[in-house]
């Protein structure tokens, strides 16, 4: 499959967010919705939204319902491209000190309590 110069640059600039980063090494371990990872990031749902659609568009996750819930996760079956550097993301950034606290502060994210229904 044939990406575009135009759609490589989507996905690179999808990537050259922190929070969205941090959206992907979350993703890694399980799909979440929006109220969990603005508990677990620490900002506002709506960032958190702007943030998804910004790694939607570019192929990097998608999404399903689930009861009241929206979740999220990784693309796991997009292009060779997506495929690629989703791949390289996991082996990435694994003892940075800020992913390692998402990952830890994400054992407390409950949605029964933190999601408005």
């Amino acid at each position: 499959l044939y990406i575009t110069m135009k759609e490589h640059v989507k996905i690179f600039k999808a990537l050259a967010d922190k929070n969205r980063l941090r959206i992907l090494k979350l993703l890694e371990h399980k799909d979440y919705c929006v109220c969990e990872l603005s508990f677990i990031i620490g900002i506002k749902q709506s960032s958190i939204s702007r943030h998804l659609n910004k790694l939607k568009g570019a192929g990097l996750i998608t999404r399903y319902q689930e009861s009241f819930w929206t979740n999220y996760r990784l693309n796991k079956t997009g292009g060779n491209a997506v495929r690629i550097l989703l791949g390289n993301i996991s082996a990435w950034m694994n003892e940075d000190k800020t992913v390692l606290a998402d990952i830890a502060k994400a054992q407390r994210a409950d949605r029964s309590k933190i999601c408005c229904n």
